[in-house]
């Protein structure tokens, strides 16, 4: 992640799929904050008929959640599946911490972006509001 970017003035968290990255940069474009992370997969983990890949754009953190965070949908059918820290930036995609502690460098989510469990706690109790600009970068 580059050390200093031009953010208009306000906090941003920057998702980059290919060299499974994020960085959190404040108001001033400075990187506050950096590690690895996972995002969605080109084909999905429990359907190899369709892209589970994450949403390349720009959004707006619009939840948050804690530790005991879970899916709505994963796994299939009733959800459940664990996502600490989760910090919903569009539909049902978030940020949250790896349920086993684990970040692959390797993209095979569902659509949400995996990061370590402290990052995750870090990135939602020190940086991430509802309102957060978050920018998921192209693959």
């Amino acid at each position: 992640m580059s050390p200093q970017i031009d953010t208009g003035g306000r906090r941003v968290i920057i998702v980059d799929p290919s060299n499974h990255v994020w960085g959190a940069y404040d108001r001033d474009g400075t990187l506050v904050k950096a590690g690895l992370a996972t995002a969605g997969g080109h084909v999905c983990p429990d359907d190899n008929e369709r892209s589970c890949t994450t949403d390349i754009g720009t959004y707006r953190i619009n939840s948050l959640g804690d530790a005991d965070c879970k899916s709505r949908i994963y796994p299939k059918p009733n959800g459940g599946g664990l996502m600490p820290y989760c910090m919903y930036f569009s539909g049902g995609m978030a940020l949250h911490g790896s349920p086993d502690g684990a970040v692959v460098e390797d993209n095979i989510s569902h659509g949400c972006v995996r990061m370590r469990i402290s990052d995750a706690e870090w990135l939602r109790y020190n940086f991430a509001q509802i309102g957060t600009k978050v920018v998921v970068l192209p693959y």
